[in-house]
């Protein structure tokens, strides 16, 4: 049943029709008869959510439908739980939608309500993030660097999770900005956070696996506008890169079964790839081709096929080491110790006309420019093991200047406290 934000103050209690009594079974079809009048007479009573919690589960099961993927049908105006006002729909995916609420139990404070589809396998994957989002909650309660979870819940076969409110992703702005890079001081505010945020999970023995522009969120996107002349377009300055780490629905504690496969494409790391097995460094390899978007505006890696996803690395950073070639399972991506791989193709002319070695990406000669670059190299190394660590990352010369503020988060984030227990 729907009810809007004024039914509270004219609702009164709906009058059933009365049930009638179960007759005997020579009886039987004149009472189903009798009952199907009485369902569509009740189902005709006006009645707020919180008349409805007094019918049967059946009855008010007729109320929530969904539709044939899977997502609840909901639209403006209807209540959940009897605390969640839905405003506006403020993104879909696979999984299903991301609602804008007023949560009636948090003084009308807006909220991210994410209803999760009817289907198993999102269901199960919505869980794990909230056993996730629980932990980091129990845990660190000044976590200020990943997306707070206020509350979570099943609704009618879909789980529910309402998380703070914040804004746009650092991916949408950039879409939005006709991609248009962050400046060199935004990129480095943005990556500082970043990094911490991802070290507290993995000092707590946890691996995102999904990190990508889409899942950093701005707390707030506001900017300022301004005209350039040159490209004769408006373009926006995000006003603070205060951001959240989002989405830990593929989150991975040391401890648990690690899918062959994670990471969406674009950010996946060569041992993904070659199905050497993963741990935190794969987050690593995520966070240097996001600083490398962020600076330029356009993905590093952008390919949907492996071996010509190797191709590219092989361009921009160099042959893969003879060692991986030699362990992993997938040789069909190597002929005699190479990459299999044919330039003089149409995706080798592809690769060789999108691709250059990483430093000629540089847009300045400039020593911040350098250093971030020098930054990126260190988490774009093939080898897991040699890969940077983030607890060293942080003390990265491109760093030297970034204090730790209310933007950033406070300094006991540097601690480790262990959540996978």
């Amino acid at each position: 049943m729907r009810e809007s934000p004024h039914d509270h103050q004219t609702y009164q209690q709906p009058q059933l029709h009365q049930l009638p009594p179960t007759p005997p079974s020579s009886s039987l079809l004149v009472y189903l008869c009798r009952l199907t009048l009485w369902l569509r007479l009740s189902l005709k009573t006006p009645c707020s959510l919180r008349s409805c919690r007094d019918l049967n589960s059946r009855t008010r099961a007729l109320s929530v439908r969904d539709d044939e993927e899977g997502h609840l049908i909901c639209r403006s105006g209807d209540v959940l739980q009897e605390r969640y006002e839905i405003v506006s729909t403020l993104g879909e995916g696979t999984f299903g939608r991301v609602m804008q609420c007023i949560d009636h139990r948090r003084g009308g404070a807006h909220v991210a309500l994410k209803i999760i589809k009817n289907v198993e396998k999102y269901k199960e994957a919505a869980r794990l993030e909230i056993n996730v989002l629980e932990k980091i909650n129990e845990k660190d309660a000044d976590n200020n660097l990943c997306v707070q979870m206020y509350d979570w819940f099943d609704y009618h076969g879909h789980m529910c999770i309402s998380f703070e409110l914040l804004a746009l992703s650092t991916f949408d702005f950039l879409k939005e900005n006709n991609y248009l890079p962050y400046s060199i001081g935004q990129v480095r505010h943005m990556a500082y956070q970043l990094c911490l945020s991802v070290k507290f999970l993995h000092d707590n023995k946890l691996t995102h696996t999904d990190l990508k522009p889409e899942n950093i969120l701005f707390v707030n996107s506001d900017f300022t506008m301004s005209f350039n002349v040159e490209k004769k377009r408006e373009e926006r300055t995000v006003k603070s890169t205060a951001v959240r780490v989002v989405d830990f629905g593929s989150a991975t504690f040391d401890h648990e079964h690690h899918s062959t496969i994670v990471s969406t494409r674009h950010y996946r790391a060569p041992e993904v790839i070659l199905e050497l097995g993963w741990s935190h460094p794969c987050d690593v390899w995520s966070i240097g081709c996001i600083l490398f978007e962020y600076y330029l505006g356009f993905t590093l890696f952008q390919t949907h096929d492996n071996r010509e996803h190797l191709a590219m690395m092989e361009r921009i950073l160099g042959p893969v080491p003879s060692r991986m070639i030699r362990k992993t399972r997938k040789q069909k991506y190597f002929y005699r110790g190479r990459l299999d791989w044919d330039e003089s193709s149409s995706a080798g002319k592809y690769v060789r006309e999108n691709c250059k070695p990483l430093r000629r990406y540089l847009l300045s000669e400039a020593e911040e420019h350098h250093q971030l670059f020098d930054l990126i190299e260190s988490m774009l190394e093939y080898e897991p093991s040699k890969r940077l660590v983030l607890a060293d990352s942080l003390k990265h010369p491109f760093f030297e200047n970034v204090g730790v503020d209310e933007a950033t988060g406070s300094k006991n984030w540097e601690g480790n406290r262990d959540i996978s227990r």
